[in-house]
C-alpha cells in the first residue's frame, strides 16, 4: 500500500487542486459540490461564534449586574450573632492589600417593609458608609436614579432616610418624598400594659430609588447610611461585614482565602463568585453543551468535504492516471486532495468568521432579542466574543476540514497508472 508524505503542497498540486474545484473546465466559478461544502464550514463557524458570545454574553452581562450593589469580596464573622466588632482593625489590615482597590464596612439585614397603606413587603436593607472619598467599593451611587448618598431628609419626624429599589418604589407605590415603615429586626420588647412583645416601627422618608439593571435587587433591596442602618439593626457601632473592590473580580477567592489566613479566626471570607456560584455553573454547563452541539455541525460539514472529494476523486481517475503517468508521485497526487480540502476549509473559516463577528455586533448592539428580566435577571441577549474562543473555533474548524481530506486523499494516492487510465 502506497501512502504519501505530509508536507506543503507545491505550487503545481495548488494549483491543480484549484482546478479541481472549479469542476467543469470553462467554468471560472466553484462547482456546486464545492460551494455546499464552504458554505457547510462558514455556517458551522458562524453559529459556533454566535453561540459561544452570547454564553459569554449573559456570563459578563449577569456579573456586572450582580456587582453593581455586591462587592467582589466580602469580611464575614463567625458567631451566633455575626457582629463584627473590631472592624477597624480588620478593615486597615485589608486596605493593606496590594490587590484591594477600597474597602468599606456594612450592615446587612432584613426587614419588613409597609408602604403607607400598610401594604407589607420583605426587603433586604443595606447600610452604607456614604462616604466615597477612598472610592466607592460597588457602582451603586452610578445605579441611583433619583436623590443621592447623602441621605439628608426633610422631616425631623422621621428616624432617617432610605433609598429603594425602582421596582420595590414602583410595587409600593412610594417615591420621593412619602415615608415609609420598616419593622426592626431586633428582638421585639415586652409592653408592660398588655404583658407582649411588641414590635419596634422605624419610620424611613423615600429619598430616591436606584436601577442596578439586577431584578432581584431593584424589586427587594433598600439603602440606608451606615449609622442608622446600625441603630436600626440593634449592633451599636459593630457591623455585619466589611465590604471589599479588587483590581480583578475573577481573583476573589485567592484574594479572599489570604486575606482569611492574615485576619485569622474569627473572620471568613466569603467572595461574588462563591455566592453565586450555582448561577455561573450552569451558565459554564450550558456554554460547553451548546458549543458541543454546535459542533455536529462542523462534523456535517466534514463529510460534506469527504462527499466533494470522493466524488472529484471517481470523476478525476483517468485525469490522475495521466498525471502519474507524467512523473508526478503518488504523494502528490494525495497532497492535490489534502490542497482542496484546505481551501475550503479555510474559505469556509474565513467566511464563517466574518459572518459570526458581523451577527454578534449586530445582535449585542441593537439589543435586538428581548428576554423577559424577571426570569433572566437582564432585558436583552448580550453577544461577548472573546479572543481565545475565536482562535478555539477557527483551530477546530480547520483541523476538521484537514482531517475530512486524509480518507479521499489516501485513497487518491493508491491508484495505479495503468488501473487509473483504463478506468471508466
Amino acid at each position: 500500500m502506497r501512502g504519501f508524505r505530509l508536507r506543503l503542497p507545491s505550487p503545481l498540486e495548488r494549483a491543480i487542486a484549484l482546478r479541481y474545484l472549479r469542476g467543469r473546465k470553462k467554468s471560472r466559478f466553484a462547482s456546486l459540490n464545492t460551494v455546499i461544502a464552504v458554505g457547510g464550514v462558514a455556517i458551522g463557524v458562524t453559529a459556533l461564534i454566535v453561540v459561544l458570545g452570547v454564553m459569554n454574553g449573559l456570563r459578563d452581562d449577569l456579573r456586572d449586574r450582580i456587582l453593581v450593589a455586591n462587592p467582589h469580596l466580602r469580611i464575614l464573622t463567625y458567631g451566633a450573632s455575626l457582629r463584627m466588632e473590631s472592624w477597624r482593625i480588620a478593615i486597615a489590615t485589608v486596605r493593606a492589600d496590594s490587590e484591594v482597590v477600597a474597602a468599606a464596612p456594612e450592615v446587612l439585614t432584613q426587614s419588613l417593609i409597609l408602604n403607607q397603606a400598610n401594604y407589607p413587603s420583605a426587603v433586604n436593607v443595606i447600610g452604607i458608609d456614604p462616604d466615597t472619598s477612598r472610592g466607592s467599593v460597588t457602582t451603586l451611587p452610578q445605579a441611583i436614579k433619583e436623590g443621592d448618598l447623602s441621605f439628608r431628609t426633610s422631616a425631623d419626624s422621621v428616624d432617617g432616610g432610605i433609598l429603594l429599589g425602582y421596582r420595590l418604589a414602583s410595587r409600593l407605590s412610594s417615591y420621593r418624598g412619602d415615608v415609609v415603615t420598616l419593622v426592626s429586626p431586633t428582638a421585639a420588647k415586652v409592653n408592660r400594659a398588655i404583658g407582649r412583645p411588641v414590635p419596634k416601627y422605624w419610620r424611613f422618608e423615600v429619598l430616591g430609588t436606584f436601577d442596578t439593571g439586577m431584578y432581584q435587587y431593584d424589586d427587594g433591596f433598600a439603602v440606608m447610611d451606615l449609622e442608622t442602618a446600625q441603630r436600626f439593626a440593634g449592633i451599636d457601632s459593630a457591623v455585619t461585614g466589611i465590604q471589599i473592590r479588587l483590581r480583578d473580580p475573577w481573583r476573589a477567592p485567592v484574594v479572599g482565602a489570604r486575606l482569611q489566613g492574615t485576619l485569622g479566626y474569627p473572620f471568613r471570607s466569603f467572595d461574588w463568585q462563591s455566592q453565586n456560584q450555582s448561577l455561573f455553573s450552569a451558565l459554564q454547563l450550558e456554554k460547553l453543551a451548546m458549543g458541543l452541539i454546535i459542533c455536529f455541525i462542523m462534523v456535517v460539514a466534514a463529510f460534506n468535504i469527504i462527499g466533494t472529494l470522493t466524488m472529484v476523486v471517481a470523476e478525476k481517475t483517468k485525469e490522475i492516471g495521466i498525471l502519474q503517468a507524467m512523473g508526478l508521485t503518488p504523494g502528490g497526487i494525495g497532497r492535490i486532495f489534502l490542497a482542496q480540502g484546505a481551501i475550503i476549509g479555510g474559505v469556509g473559516t474565513a467566511i464563517g468568521l466574518a459572518g459570526g463577528l458581523v451577527l454578534a455586533y449586530l445582535i449585542d448592539a441593537s439589543g435586538l432579542i428581548r428576554i423577559d428580566p424577571a426570569v433572566y435577571f437582564i432585558d436583552h441577549l448580550p453577544v461577548h466574543v472573546e479572543v481565545l474562543d475565536v482562535v478555539a473555533v477557527l483551530i477546530f474548524s480547520l483541523l476538521v476540514a484537514v482531517v475530512a481530506t486524509l480518507h479521499p486523499s489516501r485513497g487518491a494516492a493508491r491508484l495505479t497508472p495503468v488501473e487509473a487510465i483504463r478506468h471508466e
